[in-house]
Parts: structure tokens; C-alpha cells; sequence
């Protein structure tokens, strides 16, 4: 039985993230790509996160083994901006626990295309 998409997108993982996270296909917007890096974190996914980071903001190290606690509940995109053709911004909230403890990230990314690809640059958290 398929399974739902840890983004939350209304078709099941196969259809949805995998082509991206699993098969490296390009994201074709950069909602896209925010959605299957939510949902590559969910998976544990460093290699994907890397690849889909832009080079000039990508951190040396990302350790998600080390947040293995880390139970992620949902993500809802709150607005998609196109800024021209090559930059886009997303708004989104990640929902998480650690430890039985509830949180949720409000951000808005930042991505540019580069060669045909999306990548995340970074991004502004909105405070509580």
C-alpha cells in the first residue's frame, strides 16, 4: 500500500518526493525542492540536503544521526514567492518533537536556480 508523503502533498511518496529525494531528479519549482528537503530530513537524508544546498552556503556538516530523536510532524507551506526567474522565496512551518517536546520552525527560504536545478541558499526564521 502506498505510502503518504512526509511533505504533505496530496499524492503518495512514490508519486511525490521520491523522483527528487531518491532518484536525484531535478525539483521543477522551488516549492518542490522545499517540500522533498522537508521530507528528505524526515528520512534522514544528508547526501540529498548536500546536493540540493547551495555550495556557497552549505554547511560543513549537517549530523542529522546525531538528531535521531528528532520526530517530524508536518509541514505547511504558507506562500511561494517568484522574485524573477532564477530566485524564488518559500514561507513555510515545519512542525517536530524532540523528547516529547513540541516545535515548529517558521522560516522563509531562500532558493536560486543554477543550471537547471533549484537549490537552497538560506533563509530568515521568523520569531515567535
Amino acid at each position: 500500500m502506498p505510502s503518504p508523503c512526509p511533505c504533505g502533498g496530496s499524492a503518495d511518496y512514490t508519486r511525490c518526493c521520491a523522483s527528487y529525494v531518491d532518484e536525484g531528479q531535478p525539483a521543477p519549482t522551488a516549492e518542490a525542492l522545499m517540500r522533498s528537503r522537508y521530507t528528505a530530513y524526515t528520512k534522514g537524508r544528508e547526501d540529498y540536503l548536500n546536493a540540493t544546498w547551495h555550495p556557497a552556503h552549505r554547511p560543513a556538516s549537517l549530523n542529522l544521526a546525531e538528531d535521531a530523536t528528532t520526530k517530524w510532524l508536518g509541514l505547511e507551506i504558507r506562500a511561494c514567492r517568484s522574485i524573477d526567474a532564477s530566485h524564488a522565496t518559500v514561507e513555510f512551518v515545519a512542525r517536530y518533537k524532540i523528547g516529547g517536546r513540541a516545535y515548529r520552525l517558521h522560516e522563509t527560504s531562500r532558493f536560486v536556480l543554477e543550471d537547471g536545478h533549484w537549490l537552497y541558499t538560506d533563509g530568515d526564521i521568523h520569531p515567535k
